[in-house]
């Protein structure tokens, strides 16, 4: 099983991080992409071009890009680009907005919120021939990108019947976060199903989880967990998801989940020793 780690948000020297879990040999670097977040959040597109000026065999993971907050021309353009940058690195990770973040970026940008499901899909009808630089129609006219690069694995976030549809639709994984072994494993056979209705191969499985390893305060946990109910998860499902204790502990919840059904691990930290923390994943990724 591939694992990889997310970046902070902000705060951090995002390149120290970068280089760091690189040379402990994790499998891939993630961050997210909010325009107007719950915290202080740095631009997903920005910071992976920058880690990937720093770093040579990690892939880059947007952890997710919600697409329909820009114009996909835009979007494939960014994309191209990073692939350049970082050597065909990049994971296009996906997702059409969170209804726990607000309306508050959509009306910045002026894209109705009700419409985020509709423009995600019609962005992904496109993105795949935008970035590889082949033509492509756009309000009314045929559009070609230059110059064109490898179109990345898509990965499509969210654990809901939209997000899995969407997955098996046009996805290369599916990628679901802070979500249980159990809803795993059912999200597995309906993205089965849902893939044959598509005629395309089953998309794999992207695992967001929460991690706190190592001597960490229940207090922080409990931090953690406030923020996860604040964001809409169930305190019961908050605490099941969170992976503690000793790498040898977390590396037998990672085998859980990939007995489950999942082929990668994002392991998302959320205490302040954040170099520690990379070290306890790697370790845990190596037991497995």
């Amino acid at each position: 099983m591939d694992v990889g780690i997310t970046l902070p948000g902000f705060g951090q020297d995002h390149l120290a991080h970068a280089r760091h879990a690189e040379d402990l040999g994790l499998e891939s670097l993630w961050h997210g992409d909010h325009l107007i977040p719950m915290n202080p959040f740095l631009d997903s597109t920005l910071v992976l071009a920058s880690v990937a000026a720093a770093t040579s065999r990690i892939k880059l993971g947007f952890g997710v890009m919600v697409v329909a907050l820009r114009p996909p021309a835009w979007t494939a353009k960014q994309v191209a680009t990073l692939q350049h940058l970082s050597g065909d690195r990049v994971l296009l990770g996906v997702g059409s907005g969170g209804d726990a973040h607000g309306e508050a970026a959509w009306r910045a940008v002026d894209v109705p919120f009700a419409q985020r499901g509709k423009r995600t899909d019609a962005a992904l009808d496109v993105l795949p021939g935008l970035v590889r630089g082949t033509p492509v129609a756009l309000h009314g006219a045929q559009v070609v990108l230059s110059p064109g690069a490898t179109m990345p694995p898509l990965l499509v976030g969210g654990g809901g019947t939209a997000a899995l549809r969407r997955a098996a639709r046009y996805g290369d994984h599916w990628y679901p976060a802070f979500v249980p072994g159990a809803a795993i494993a059912a999200g597995v056979a309906r993205l089965t199903a849902l893939a044959e209705e598509f005629g395309r191969p089953r998309p794999g499985v992207t695992v967001g989880v929460g991690v706190a390893l190592g001597d960490v305060p229940a207090s922080a946990v409990d931090r953690r967990v406030k923020g996860m109910t604040d964001y809409g998860v169930p305190e019961e499902a908050a605490r099941e998801v969170i992976v503690t204790g000793t790498p040898a502990q977390a590396a037998e919840r990672f085998a859980a989940l990939a007995e489950a059904g999942a082929d990668r691990i994002v392991a998302m930290p959320f205490t302040e020793d954040r170099f520690r923390q990379a070290e306890l994943v790697a370790a845990a990724a190596a037991a497995g």
